[in-house]
C-alpha cells in the first residue's frame, strides 16, 4: 500500500510541474475558458494539465462551492463538472449554475462515473453534454476526452484549440 501511495504522489508531483510549465507558456489570442471541477487530486491535475497543453485556459475547483464561487469570478465558457464532489454535490451545482442568471448561459458538461442512466435527468437540469469517465480511459490518458470535448465545443461554436482538435 505504500509503495502506490508513495508512486501515486510522485506522480502527482510530476504532474503539478509539468501544469506549472504548461501554465507559463505564452499563447496568443483568446483562448476557450473551461472550469474543470473534480475532487480527486490526480485526475483534476491529468486533466487541467491536458486540457492546459491542447491550448485551454484552464481554472479548476475542487468542490461544489468552490465551484460556484470560480464560475461567478471567471466566467468560463465551458465547465466540466464530476458528480460526485464535496460540500455541494454535482447536480446540485448544476442546478444552481442554472439559476444564477451570471452563470446561466455557460456550457456544463458533465464529466462522471456514474452510469448513462443519470444523462437524461441531467441534460433536463441544464446539462449540455454527459460523458462518463470509464468510457474515456482516463487512466491511460486524456487523447479520447480532447476529443469528444473537442466535438462538444465545435456543437456550441467555440474556439478548439489546434491542439484539441477532434481526431
Amino acid at each position: 500500500m505504500k509503495a502506490v501511495e508513495s508512486r501515486n504522489l510522485r506522480c502527482v508531483r510530476g504532474l503539478e510541474a509539468s501544469l506549472d510549465s504548461a501554465r507559463s507558456e505564452e499563447r496568443s489570442g483568446e483562448m476557450t475558458k473551461i472550469l474543470l471541477v473534480d475532487d480527486s487530486k490526480f485526475l483534476r491535475l491529468a486533466t487541467e494539465r491536458a486540457l492546459a497543453r491542447a491550448g485551454y485556459d484552464v481554472s479548476t475547483a475542487i468542490d461544489g462551492e468552490q465551484a460556484l464561487e470560480v464560475a461567478r469570478e471567471k466566467k468560463p465558457d465551458v465547465i466540466l463538472l464530476d458528480m460526485l464532489l464535496p460540500k455541494i454535490a454535482g447536480p446540485e451545482v448544476l442546478k444552481a449554475l442554472k439559476k444564477d442568471p451570471a452563470t446561466a448561459a455557460i456550457a456544463v458538461v458533465v464529466l462522471t462515473g456514474l452510469s448513462q442512466k443519470n444523462a437524461v435527468r441531467l441534460q433536463q437540469d441544464g446539462a449540455c453534454a454527459f460523458l462518463e469517465k470509464s468510457e474515456l480511459g482516463l487512466d491511460k490518458g486524456c487523447e479520447t476526452l480532447l476529443a469528444a470535448l473537442a466535438r462538444i465545443m465545435q456543437k456550441l461554436n467555440l474556439e478548439v484549440p489546434a491542439g484539441a482538435e477532434a481526431r
